[in-house]
Formats: structure tokens, sequence, C-alpha cells
């Protein structure tokens, strides 16, 4: 029996040594398990973070800049194609004007694209300041360069520029820029002749109206503060059927007859200057109805076209 119950205790003693063991070798290779992942400092952590920040600025400042590039280029494309474009239009209208004054077709048939350029014309101010290098130029001419050499010398003037308001209606949309257009061109007319009158140039005026309205043409031409002229020419009933130029060509034919020595045509119509005499200078006023020498804006503007015919 001892012999027996030493044997089981040795067999107990053994695996309470075994036991203990495998308990100790757990928990120490418990402690040596190498979890996933990895670890910074918070000084490295905060580097990390600003540098995620930084980039991300960078990226939104970069995407804004190229936004605000593309609009750029869009809108400066989109006034290339308006440049052009408004180039395009004012060529054509030039074009037509011409033909229309050349030939002394009515206004209304301009489009009114062109028209706008006439009410820019004269809302810029260019319109009063052309109208105002005229007057110079006339006065440099006639006032002081020129000087009457006898009774006969006179000067032609063309005075339906002060009637001729259905011009600016045809023409324009806008009441305020006609009325504009109308005190600018009548202010005009009366200061060049009083200064023509003033330098001691003998006037004659010419108009396209029938003889029936001389009394009416007259009294207005008088309360307007136009006195002084040498002869006011209309047309006679039988004539009314006859072409503008070829009017004024009989007309200033009839005045070389009676001896008179035309030095100066004036007239803001193409008609009236169509048939000048030789050494007489023509003077084209400025005229917002044509386009041909006008409009700053996209051309550079020719303010006065005045010819010496030798």
């Amino acid at each position: 029996m001892s012999a027996y119950g030493n044997e089981m205790e040795r067999q107990f003693s053994t695996q309470s040594h075994s036991t203990g063991g495998n308990s100790g070798n757990s928990d120490m290779g418990s402690r040596y398990i190498i979890e996933s992942g990895f670890y910074m400092t918070p000084f490295t952590a905060t580097i990390f973070v600003g540098a995620l920040v930084t980039v991300g600025v960078l990226l939104i400042t970069l995407l804004v800049s190229l936004t605000v590039m593309l609009q750029y280029c869009q809108n400066r494309s989109g006034g290339v194609v308006e440049i052009q474009k408004s180039s395009v239009d004012y060529d054509y209208c030039k074009a037509l004007s011409a033909h229309v004054e050349l030939n002394s077709l009515e206004t209304d048939g301009i489009p009114s694209f062109c028209k706008d350029f006439a009410i820019q014309y004269i809302k810029s101010g260019q319109y009063e300041r052309d109208l105002d290098s005229t007057l110079q130029v006339v006065e440099n001419y006639f006032c002081r360069a020129a000087k009457v050499d006898n009774g006969q010398d006179i000067i032609l003037m063309d005075i339906d520029d002060l009637f001729a308001n259905h011009d600016y209606n045809d023409l324009l949309i806008s009441s305020s820029c006609v009325d504009q257009a109308k005190r600018l061109k009548q202010n005009f007319l009366l200061k060049l002749y009083k200064k023509l009158r003033s330098c001691r140039w003998p006037l004659i005026l010419i108009s396209r109206k029938s003889e029936v309205h001389r009394n009416a043409t007259t009294e207005h031409l008088t309360s307007a503060g136009y006195k002084g002229w040498l002869q006011l020419i209309m047309r006679m009933d039988d004539g009314m059927q006859i072409d503008h130029r070829e009017y004024f060509t009989q007309q200033q034919a009839a005045l070389q007859n009676e001896g008179f020595c035309i030095v100066g045509v004036m007239s803001s119509h193409m008609d009236a200057l169509s048939a000048p005499s030789k050494g007489t200078r023509i003077y084209k006023l400025p005229n917002p109805m044509y386009f041909n020498t006008h409009h700053q804006k996209l051309r550079k503007h020719t303010k006065l076209v005045e010819v010496q015919l030798v």
C-alpha cells in the first residue's frame, strides 16, 4: 500500500507542477503579443495633421485660381467677339450710310443697330465737339486767312439744316437725344452764321422748300436771329420735281451768271455739295444721320471734310 501511495503522490505532484508551469507560460506569452498599427508621439501627430491641412488649402487655392482663370478667359473671348461684331456692324453701317447720303435716300431704311451708333455719337459728346471744331475751322479761314475782295464774293449756306427735324426723328428713338441734337445743331448754325456776318462775308441762303413757304421761312429765320442775308433762294413750283443735286447745280450756275463768285458752300447734306464751282471751298458739316465720318468709338474720327477745288 505504501508503494502504491507513494506512486500516486508523485503523479499528483507532477501534474500540479505541470499545470502551474503552463499557467505561468500563458501569462508570460500574453505579455509579448505584438498588436497591429503604429505609434507616434503627440508632436509628430501635430506635424502630420498640419501637413494635411496645408495640402488641403493648397488644393482649394489651386481650384479657385483655375476657376477664376477660366472665367477670365471666357469673358475675354466674349469681349473679343463683341468687339469684332461691333466692328462688323460699324463697317456695314458706314457703307450703308455713305450709299444713303450720296444717293439722297431716306434714312428710315437704316437698321436700328446703325441708329444706335448715331445715338452714342450724340450722347458721348462727340457731335458737339465736332460742331465746335467745324466752327473753328471756318473762322480760321474766312475770318483770318481769306478776305472779301469785292461785293460779288459770297458764301452759299444750306438753311434746311435748321428745319430738317424729321431727319432726327426718323433716325433716333430717344426723344431726349433728339432734343439734344436739335439744340446743338441750331446753336451751331446760328453761331456760324453770325461769325461769317461779323467777318463781313455776304451770305446767300438756299432751301429745298417751295417758294410758297417763303414768308413762313423768312419769319422763322428772322425770329431765330438770322438777319442781313443777301438772298434767299427757294424752289419755284415748276422745279419741285427736280433732283436735289440738279437743283443746287442750277442755282449755283445762276448765281455765277449774275456775276457772283461762290467762295464757300456749307451744308450737312451731300446733295448741296456735289456741284461746286472752281475755287469754292466745300464744308461738310457734322450730321448724326450718317456714319461715314462719325463715331470715334471704332475709328479715328474725321471731324470735318474741307475740299479746295483748283
